[in-house]
């Protein structure tokens, strides 16, 4: 399968997501998709996309997110409750969106989805709290 990553902006990030992407980033209709093209290192063992691969790519696109909501502050997960609906394969492009729903001074609550192509393969619900210099 041949990926239109035109548009996309490649993040070449450390830790955790480091090890799983690249990451990519697109701003559309206002607001931000986070994207990953699942290979061979995304899949368990019944050949199709971990579900671990797709809650960190939530986790990540929620949390980034949440720190632009929070005006650049860093924000790190409290909770993230994962819902999966469908499965994902080698090759597709997995596309993680989010909102927020609500805000404190101190947290961020929000929903989210990952897709491929028009399909809703995952949705979460997501809480964040915003690091504040003491």
């Amino acid at each position: 399968m041949d990926i239109d990553l035109s548009g996309w902006r490649e993040h070449k990030l450390g830790g955790l997501m480091g090890a799983v992407g690249p990451l990519f980033s697109k701003k559309v209709d206002g607001g931000w998709q986070y994207g990953l093209v699942a290979s061979d290192n995304h899949l368990n063992a019944a050949g199709l996309v971990h579900g671990g691969t797709i809650t960190a790519l939530l986790d990540q696109a929620l949390s980034a997110l949440a720190w632009h909501h929070a005006g650049k502050t860093p924000c790190v997960t409290v909770q993230l409750n994962s819902s999966f609906l469908d499965a994902a394969r080698c090759g597709e492009l997995l596309i993680a969106t989010g909102r927020v729903v609500r805000a404190t001074r101190s947290m961020v609550f929000m929903v989210g989805e990952v897709m491929v192509e028009e399909c809703t393969i995952a949705t979460c619900q997501g809480i964040f709290k915003i690091v504040r210099e003491p």
